[in-house]
């Protein structure tokens, strides 16, 4: 059973710490958006790689992240929270403090907005932006459930019992949903459980967290945190895991060749059909067809991009090495091939 009879603890006021004061407090607890990794449905981490900022382990591979998408939602919470004041009639208004949770210390919060209800008490209020193709995640009464877990976790800090989930993906009033979400006690045990879990047996005893989340997401992190790859290294002895997996996974491997077998005689089938209709078109991009009972609208567009040859590449480094260096960027990709042999 809970104890909700608390009172949320200041740790610093941040409306004047640089960005990297601002993440040295990050590190002594856990946040909002951290909640989601050690849940294990985060779209952008994995609990390994929220264990390795805990204890200021740095990536061994900078990867390029999406500033501009982060800037722009910074810069558009003002304006999601003002679209939202308008459409409910409720005052917002924002707190620029980091709070922790008196009970549970390594708890930490950094809410967006609060909310003056009309009975005087207070709502939290997050607001979010995503592009518009990511709109239908936000549909028929819908919140990704990552941001769930973060509110959740911010109403355990602040002992407030209701807030709002409000999202903008365009720059008109009708690009804009809010959604309530109430204090449910159960759920919020379950988090305050797994989050002292990670806390207390992984980042304070320093003790990895095992590898698990979305496939992309840990061999992402994998190769984040090993760096590039140094093929002088001897063959390494594989040894604790079991053979059988990788007999499914060459299993996957033929389903997959029949596929795309099947995949490219399907594209060939599909070709020989538009030959006819490809020539009637000539120059044009569409063209129209019926037969009395369909009518059949075909686009045949073009797309075009402008792109340096593999050949000019070599020419560029060779001839202005300076802008070779300054525009070009080398990535690694490794691929995993696996081949049987008979022992």
């Amino acid at each position: 059973m809970l104890n909700l009879n608390y009172t949320p603890e200041q740790v610093v006021d941040i409306s004047h710490l640089t960005r990297e004061e601002w993440l040295s407090y990050r590190r002594l607890g856990i946040g909002g958006s951290d909640v989601a990794a050690i849940m294990g449905i985060s779209p952008f981490a994995t609990s390994r790689d929220l264990y390795n900022d805990k204890i200021g382990v740095e990536p061994v591979i900078e990867e390029e992240s999406n500033w501009v998408a982060l800037e722009v939602g910074h810069r558009l919470e003002d304006l999601v929270a003002e679209i939202f004041s308008k459409k409910t009639g409720l005052e917002v208004f924002p707190v620029r403090i980091m709070f922790r949770h008196p009970l549970y210390p390594f708890m930490l919060a950094d809410v967006d907005f609060f909310v003056r209800m009309p009975d005087g008490s207070f709502a939290i209020l997050e607001c979010k932006t995503c592009n518009y193709n990511a709109k239908d995640k936000w549909a028929d009464g819908n919140i990704p459930d990552h941001y769930i877990y973060q509110v959740r976790h911010y109403m355990a800090v602040m002992n407030i019992h209701h807030a709002f989930i409000a999202c903008l993906w365009g720059n008109n009033e009708k690009d804009f949903v809010y959604y309530p979400l109430d204090r449910d006690l159960l759920e919020e045990e379950n988090i305050i459980e797994q989050e002292e879990y990670f806390w207390t047996e992984y980042v304070e005893k320093k003790v990895e967290p095992p590898l698990s989340g979305k496939p992309d997401l840990v061999l992402a992190s994998i190769r984040r945190y090993s760096g590039y790859a140094d093929k002088s290294i001897p063959e390494i002895s594989i040894s604790g895991l079991e053979a059988r997996s990788l007999e499914r996974y060459l299993s996957l491997s033929e389903e997959k060749s029949q596929l795309e077998k099947r995949k490219k005689e399907i594209d060939s089938e599909q070709k020989a059909i538009i030959v006819p209709f490809v020539e009637q078109m000539g120059q044009g991009c569409k063209a129209l067809l019926e037969d009395g009972t369909n009518r059949y609208r075909i686009t045949f567009s073009p797309t075009r991009r402008t792109m340096i040859g593999k050949e000019n590449l070599e020419k560029l480094k060779v001839q202005h090495p300076d802008i070779f260096e300054e525009y070009t960027t080398e990535t690694e990709n490794r691929v995993f091939r696996l081949k049987k042999e008979v022992a």
